[in-house]
């Protein structure tokens, strides 16, 4: 069985898009609230198709095949809450953004099944994702991990009001070079987007635990609200129009980012 795509470049640019899988096994969907789980309304709709532009950089690409319904790739193996106080959804998802539960009654994943998905889904992925940082590290003296994802504009659980445009995080600065993430969203709102560092989403598990600048592995995590490029309500359309304003946005951050990084002498 196929969990991930990985493909490599040979820029100092790794791009993860740990959200963007679709697919459900049969065996779990028996279990589950078969509607909710099939509409699959938390997936990071078509950023595979949105950082187009970025295998023309060189980058490499890791992307699963599965939903985050069936474990979600971006949260710690131990699943603890990376931000304390937060309402948030787990290692294993037990309902949606919109709190609507995922599973029928009595048919929620035990201690057992959280493991088995921890090594049939999240280790497959973290093995790839560290063995490509280490390649592209033998390589460059300084690695760019890129961690894309996108959520809609309003989801009260998880925040209030509309999402800034852009929503940079660099785990307060801990997981890149300081500064970097400020220069990002300066570089976004030059562009008329709104633009935030470090707010509310100051990157998950993946930014926090790869991000190693002081082993040249600079980690950034960009949250974009999905309604700068597609539709927010099923059957959740991209929309060209939209996107090909944001693409080239992108493409000049990734760029500041790689060259702010050449440069740094630290």
């Amino acid at each position: 069985m196929t969990v991930y795509t990985l493909q490599t470049g040979a820029a100092p640019l790794l791009i993860s898009i740990p959200h963007l899988g679709t697919t459900i096994p049969e065996d779990l969907l028996a279990g589950m609230q078969r509607a909710t789980a099939l509409r699959l309304d938390d997936t990071d709709w078509h950023l595979d198709r949105l950082y187009a532009f970025a295998r023309r950089m060189g980058a490499s690409i890791l992307t699963p095949s599965h939903s985050r319904y069936v474990i979600d790739l971006n949260r710690p193996p131990d699943d603890r809450n990376l931000y304390p106080g937060k309402n948030t959804t787990g290692l294993l998802p037990l309902d949606t953004f919109d709190e609507a539960p995922l599973y029928l009654a009595g048919r929620e994943p035990d201690d057992a099944e959280k493991q088995r998905r921890r090594d049939l889904y999240w280790r497959p992925y973290h093995d790839a994702l560290q063995g490509e940082l280490q390649r592209l590290r033998g390589r460059h003296e300084r690695v760019l991990l890129w961690e894309a994802h996108s959520i809609r504009s309003v989801v009260p659980r998880l925040f209030e009001g509309r999402l800034p445009d852009f929503n940079f995080g660099t785990a307060d600065e801990a997981s890149a070079l300081p500064g970097l993430a400020q220069a990002l969203a300066d570089e976004a709102a030059r562009a008329g987007y709104s633009a935030v560092a470090n707010g509310r989403f100051k990157g998950g598990y993946i930014t926090r635990h790869y991000g190693r600048p002081d082993q040249g592995i600079h980690a950034v995590q960009l949250e974009l609200a999905q309604i700068n490029y597609m539709d927010e309500a099923p059957p959740y359309a991209y929309d060209p129009a939209r996107a090909d304003r944001l693409a080239p946005v992108l493409e000049r951050c990734l760029e500041l980012a790689l060259n702010t990084l050449a440069k740094d002498s630290r």
